[in-house]
């Protein structure tokens, strides 16, 4: 039975800071994407899981971008891609060059793959490299499903591509909605966080609502910031579940902040900005 999240959900969930920690033992995170027009989608990606508590973000872009997304903030640590596309060679370089000890991985957004097999071997060697992963957009492709079974994996689609991972679009109403994610989670054995105007997530086993007062966040960049925030969470915590709901109600939450302050006007970036004020309240004290 679904239930609607309060904020003591998302604060049990969020992974607790050591106080005597050093650099990267807060969570290393990879992210994955980027195309021909999408540059901003990795670095929306990057720059949200900086903000929700991990220590160091790899940001993966083909080459073309690398100097654009290296100019949007000093904080980015960027590895350019081999290919323009995401190719067998370019996931094989890339796996080569990403450093050690990888938490997570937020792969997909704005990606372009160019390549049949491709996605699936960059998936299958970093959970092999038992890297938790969050998979939105082009990386939500149901040739992966059995790769992730079982793995620490988020699922963040919209409507249209859970009905492409799928085959079928899910349903209006909420319960039934919320069924038809519950009963896909545990078909798969992930978490999926089926984004709307009221985001359903599910394991199999507890499914969550997290309702959301801000249509403002229609705009695009909002999922690539969502994905960014579950990337860092299930970097510092293990626990699919756990780190979907939490960044549901991060996202959602700083999404009505803004829609009272600025109305329809929000762009993605005033995202990022209104993370720390959201998620400093449900810091775990170290």
């Amino acid at each position: 039975m679904a239930r609607v999240m309060t904020p003591d959900d998302a604060r049990s969930r969020m992974p607790a800071r050591a106080a005597g920690s050093r650099k990267g033992q807060n969570g290393k995170v990879l992210v994955v994407g980027g195309g021909a027009w999408y540059h901003g989608a990795p670095a929306l990606a990057s720059l949200a899981a900086l903000r929700a508590g991990c220590d160091l973000v790899y940001t993966a872009v083909p080459p073309h971008h690398a100097t654009a997304v290296r100019s949007l903030s000093p904080c980015l640590i960027v590895i350019p891609l081999a290919d323009q596309k995401l190719t067998r060679g370019a996931a094989r370089k890339l796996l080569g060059a990403v450093p050690p000890g990888i938490d997570s991985a937020a792969i997909g957004m704005g990606l372009a793959v160019a390549e049949a097999g491709a996605l699936e071997l960059l998936v299958s060697s970093l959970v092999d490299a038992d890297v938790r992963l969050v998979l939105d957009a082009a990386a939500l492709a149901a040739p992966v499903l059995p790769v992730v079974a079982g793995k620490n994996c988020v699922l963040t689609p919209h409507a249209g591509e859970y009905a492409r991972l799928f085959g079928a679009a899910p349903p209006a109403d909420i319960a039934e909605r919320a069924a038809e994610v519950e009963a896909r989670a545990r078909e798969h054995s992930v978490a999926i966080l089926l984004k709307g105007p009221t985001d359903v997530v599910s394991d199999g086993s507890e499914t969550l609502l997290c309702e959301k007062h801000a249509p403002c966040m229609t705009v695009g960049g909002t999922g690539d910031v969502l994905a960014g925030v579950a990337a860092s969470l299930l970097a510092r915590a293990r626990g699919a579940l756990g780190a979907a709901a939490a960044a549901a109600h991060v996202n959602a939450s700083a999404g009505g902040r803004l829609q009272a302050r600025l109305g329809s006007h929000m762009i993605a970036t005033d995202l990022l900005d209104e993370l720390p004020a959201v998620m400093a309240p449900l810091d775990a004290p170290p």
